[in-house]
């Protein structure tokens, strides 16, 4: 009977990992189609503010303008600010977008490998039906349940961990942000006290540190949802979740030269600890359903092997 467990064991887990995927995939679909629409409109968005710039740059009748009034270098700041707004957000979503397709032609290429798994695990099954009404044992029924309810479990188990890792991932960059904040704080304090150059050109590479690791977040964060698909949780917290795929846009949002002043550090640090607050209790919640669900993986093996104990007994 070993021989038909093996087996059994082998193709149920080849089972989870497809239908793993094929949730995965299906949730990847539709991140995919909504970045191409983000995508579309910020690079609008690129070009337009790029264009303001050009003009103020150049010899229109809006550069006259404000050069008339002495204001053309003033609202060119403002223009400026918001031409590499608008490209930083959309070179986020650039790589978020690349990151999908990178992770939906892994997916795809593990289905193509797991085609035939079910139909495979499917006959195993039946061999070792097969195999256990023929030494007479009236418990045959009792034991393919039993092996069902194992691999459903296995599966949540499997999908949990993944999400956990998925969201500590998520949480150890989140504290990176931070110390590159909380550093960026320091040396902005530096520069009101007239630190110089030096404090002004540290406080803006820590800045430039955040900003980078903001980007990975977003990915991470985007990949933590996608993780938790198959996951069942509550509806507070699906909202909060859901707030993931929009981070790094209110990041983002008063970025560049109104970072030089404290409090807008002190915002960015804010809307970090918040989003850090949502990973953490998701990650509480996971942790919890993984302790309950292995005691109930736990339990049904040891049903399970009552079973058969108790059909080889009979026999």
């Amino acid at each position: 009977m070993a021989y038909y467990d093996e087996k059994i064991s082998f193709f149920r887990r080849q089972v989870v990992q497809k239908k793993h995927n094929e949730s995965k995939l299906k949730e990847l679909y539709t991140q995919r189609e909504t970045l191409n629409i983000k995508a579309d409109a910020l690079r609008k968005d690129k070009l337009d503010e790029q264009v303001d710039v050009d003009r103020l740059e150049g010899h229109s009748l809006t550069a006259f303008f404000y050069n008339v009034i002495g204001k053309r270098e003033e609202k060119l700041d403002i223009e400026r600010e918001e031409a590499y707004a608008a490209s930083v957000k959309y070179d986020v979503v650039s790589r978020e977008l690349s990151a999908v397709n990178e992770d939906i032609k892994f997916c795809e290429a593990e289905l193509r490998e797991l085609h035939e798994c079910e139909q495979q695990y499917a006959q195993a099954m039946m061999d070792k039906l097969k195999a256990i009404k023929s030494i007479g044992t009236q418990a045959a029924e009792k034991i393919l349940r039993a092996e069902e309810r194992i691999s459903y479990l296995e599966k949540q188990v499997k999908e949990i961990r993944e999400a956990l890792e998925a969201g500590q991932a998520a949480l150890e960059t989140s504290n990176s942000i931070l110390s590159s904040l909380d550093s960026a704080e320091d040396w902005g304090a530096l520069d009101l006290m007239g630190g110089g150059l030096l404090s002004d050109m540290a406080k803006h590479s820590h800045l430039d540190e955040a900003q980078q690791q903001v980007e990975y977040l977003q990915v991470q964060l985007r990949r933590f949802k996608t993780e938790l698909t198959d996951v069942t949780i509550h509806t507070d917290m699906q909202i909060s979740i859901d707030g993931f795929l929009c981070f790094a846009d209110y990041f983002f949002d008063g970025l560049l030269a109104d970072w030089a002043v404290l409090n807008k550090i002190n915002q960015s640090q804010t809307q970090v600890q918040n989003i850090q607050s949502q990973i953490e209790h998701v990650i509480s919640h996971l942790t919890t359903l993984l302790s309950a669900t292995d005691k109930s993986l736990e339990n049904e093996k040891v049903v399970l092997n009552d079973l058969i104990v108790k059909a080889t007994i009979t026999d």
